[in-house]
């Protein structure tokens, strides 16, 4: 009994004293397993007392990577026998759940367990020295052969147009700034040094934080002296647009202003501009709305010159104040674009961007840190309308660009936001002060609801689309061959008169003669190429740029109608829909009553609905879908009749929110012409100041028969002038 107590108690007599000696390690004691056991030990110990250190993550890291090899290698073993395979599986679980555990208590490892979580080299030697300590062979790594140089992304595509070549022989060298470095050596982390930020910051805004603001303190309107904005005479800014113009004013010089579609966020970035006097300027934005920018640029600041990318940009002027690109050709242009020395850089529909690893994105980040680089403080505008609260992941590039964050944490002034706070990640109110920090960086976020006595309760915005392709030429070509028609015909008139000479000009009269015939041939469908025709081609061509502006509109906004007149155009429409995931209900003129219904009831009842496709003919009237307060018209009518009663399926009683109707317009054609023809007729300027109508007493002829007119005396003077 004595032995067996003696080995129970591990000790030895010798004379009258006792020794301690260390028992031996039992055989499951032995190994790797053990000894990574005891590093998550270690872990955990390090992780109750934060910040968790660099060490301790590599730590955590080469555990779990080396859990995962022992895995598989048990796994694949054939010499070990069932049980044993099971008994080691079963002691690397257990390790698996120490690190499970320790995880939960610090988020931030969790991205160390990620398959494709970057592996350090000092990971990888740390790795080395625990294999070898559990008596694990280890083979040396060879030496990594360099890496082939790969030419950038997109580079075979890139294109210096001769306009830039000019601009840098004129400007051989631009002054440097040299600020820049020091506002980026500034704001070094102190008390958060050694913490994982980002996720905690994303989080920040998946939070519940009631009362908390979504939008970063602005100055009043009431305080906004008329000469900061420097509004062109006749126009004039709306108090929550004056807001931002006079922040930016003020010095502040990075924003995500993320209003709601229709509350003038172009005119904003532009006046923005101005007062910080950020040119050059460079825009990126979606093509449908290219056209559109360039025609803000003139409204809002018509001094100063925009120029718009085509193509390879053989037309651009790189003198411009205002350079204008779409995000689908930038790849073509990041090349000089990095050296023109823009100081300003905005960006349309900025959650195109939203995934970092795409081309895309990775050009607009490397222009905007060129551009920091060059600029102390260059202004850095992100316009979009998602709500925030929703996948702020997607917000990841949007923060890049801003220079508000890199890949890893905080920067600038945003860690120094976090270092005032006086918080760590793990305090109870790290979620809002942190969300609040980001906010003020410029965070701008209001609804139409919010700034309802702003703004019309009624008004109609017209977006101009430039048709490209062949199909655009051709419509240009068919209106070419319909001018010289009517040109013809005016001139062989004029020839059988005597009393008429080249002096007197163009005889308007005349000239509305023909252009009668000319319609009168077209309803008869006596000719080919007409006005008819010409418009049908044109809302065909229009049809995937309002589909796709719709889109836009749909994942900004919520529900969305469209108008079309033509079956084949909202055939595409309803087609782009489908291919960008956008469930639509659909109400035609060939439906029944029933069907008709259930497209209704879907639309106004079901969330998931987003857009309503309409014909202009058959549900015009009689519908009520003031569920929505955006409103697309993919084609123009031709009286301002029907296109109010368009516009008053959702601007009706029950109607909470001020209503836009988005005008596709293709610019350069007759489609412009016609939608100034029906605004000049139905009195605009009271729709658009309080929603109010002038009547319309013109017929849809008079707007066929002023717009061919139209056409027919701009050719005449063309000639003349030639």
């Amino acid at each position: 009994m004595a032995g067996a107590g003696q080995r129970r108690s591990g000790r030895t007599r010798s004379g009258g004293g006792t020794t301690t000696r260390r028992r031996a390690a039992r055989p499951a004691e032995q190994g790797l397993i053990p000894l990574l056991a005891g590093l998550a030990g270690e872990v955990d110990r390090a992780v109750k007392q934060p910040p968790t250190r660099g060490v301790a993550r590599t730590k955590f890291q080469v555990v779990a990577l080396i859990v995962r090899e022992e895995r598989a290698r048990v796994k694949a073993d054939e010499s070990l026998s069932q049980a044993k395979r099971d008994e080691e599986l079963r002691r690397l679980d257990g390790v698996a759940t120490m690190l499970a555990k320790i995880a939960a208590r610090d988020t931030s490892l969790l991205a160390l367990l990620a398959d494709d979580a970057r592996v350090t080299d000092a990971a990888r030697s740390y790795k080395t020295t625990v294999l070898r300590a559990a008596g694990r062979e280890v083979e040396e790594e060879p030496e990594p052969e360099p890496a082939p140089v790969e030419p950038t992304p997109g580079a075979e595509k890139r294109v210096v147009p001769q306009s830039a070549v000019a601009f840098q022989l004129a400007n051989p060298f631009l002054a440097p700034d040299f600020s820049a470095a020091q506002a980026r050596a500034a704001a070094q982390p102190r008390r958060l040094a050694g913490w994982e930020l980002l996720d905690p910051l994303f989080r920040s805004f998946e939070h519940d934080a009631p009362g908390a603001r979504a939008c970063m303190e602005l100055p009043e309107p009431d305080s906004i002296s008329a000469t900061t904005a420097r509004v062109p005479l006749g126009r004039a800014l709306m108090p929550h647009q004056s807001q931002v113009v006079a922040a930016a004013a003020r010095g502040h010089r990075t924003f995500l202003l993320a209003d709601e579609p229709g509350l003038g966020k172009t005119a904003q970035a532009l006046l923005a501009a101005q007062a910080a006097d950020a040119y050059p300027l460079l825009v990126i934005v979606p093509n449908v709305v290219k056209t559109n920018w360039a025609h803000e640029v003139e409204l809002w600041t018509p001094h100063r010159r925009a120029t718009v990318v085509h193509g390879d940009g053989d037309e651009v002027d790189a003198f411009a104040d205002v350079v204008i690109v779409n995000y689908d050709i930038l790849d073509r242009h990041v090349g000089w674009f990095g050296d023109l020395g823009f100081k300003g850089m905005v960006l349309d529909e900025a959650h195109f961007i939203k995934n970092q690893r795409s081309q895309r994105s990775q050009h607009v980040l490397a222009l905007s840190e060129r551009i920091r680089k060059r600029t102390a403080r260059p202004l850095l505008m992100a316009l979009t309308g998602t709500p925030l609260i929703n996948d702020i992941e997607d917000f990841r590039a949007i923060w890049e660009f801003l220079g508000w964050i890199d890949d890893e944490k905080p920067l600038g002034a945003l860690m120094a936001a976090l270092e005032d706070t006086g918080l760590i990640p793990t305090d109870r109110g790290w979620y809002p002060a942190a969300r609040a920090a980001v906010v003020d960086q410029g965070i701008v976020r209001r609804r139409k609801a919010d700034v309802a006595a702003d703004i019309p309760a009624r008004r109609v915005a017209d977006l101009p689309v430039e048709l490209d392709g062949p199909l655009g030429r051709s419509i240009r070509a068919a209106e070419a061959v319909l001018a010289e028609r009517m040109v013809a015909s005016y001139l062989r008139a004029i020839e059988r008169r005597a009393d008429h000479s080249p002096e007197d000009g163009v005889d308007l009269a005349l000239a509305r003669q023909i252009a009668a015939a000319e319609l009168k041939d077209a309803s008869s469908k006596k000719k080919g190429d007409n006005v008819f025709t010409m418009v049908r081609r044109i809302g065909q061509a229009k049809a995937g740029l309002a589909a796709d502006y719709a889109v836009q509109l749909a994942r900004n906004v919520g529900k969305v109608v469209f108008f079309a007149k033509h079956i084949d155009v909202m055939d595409e429409a309803e087609r782009i829909f489908a291919e960008r995931g956008i469930r639509y209900a659909s109400i035609r003129g060939d439906q029944t009553a029933k069907a008709r219904k259930e497209n209704v009831t879907a639309f106004t009842e079901d969330p998931d609905v987003q857009i309503v496709v309409c014909s202009l003919m058959a549900a015009g009237v009689g519908l009520n879908l003031q569920v929505a307060s955006n409103m697309v018209l993919a084609e123009l009518s031709w009286t301002d009749a029907e296109q109010t009663q368009a516009i008053d399926r959702i601007h009706r009683i029950g109607q909470s929110e001020p209503v836009t109707a988005w005008r596709i317009i293709a610019a350069q054609t007759i489609d412009a012409r016609i939608a100034q023809l029906i605004d000049s007729k139905s009195g605009l300027a009271a729709r658009a100041l309080d929603g109010a109508t002038a009547g319309d007493e013109d017929s849809s002829t008079d707007v066929q028969l002023d717009a061919l007119v139209g056409l027919l005396v701009d050719a005449l003077e063309a000639e003349g002038a030639h």
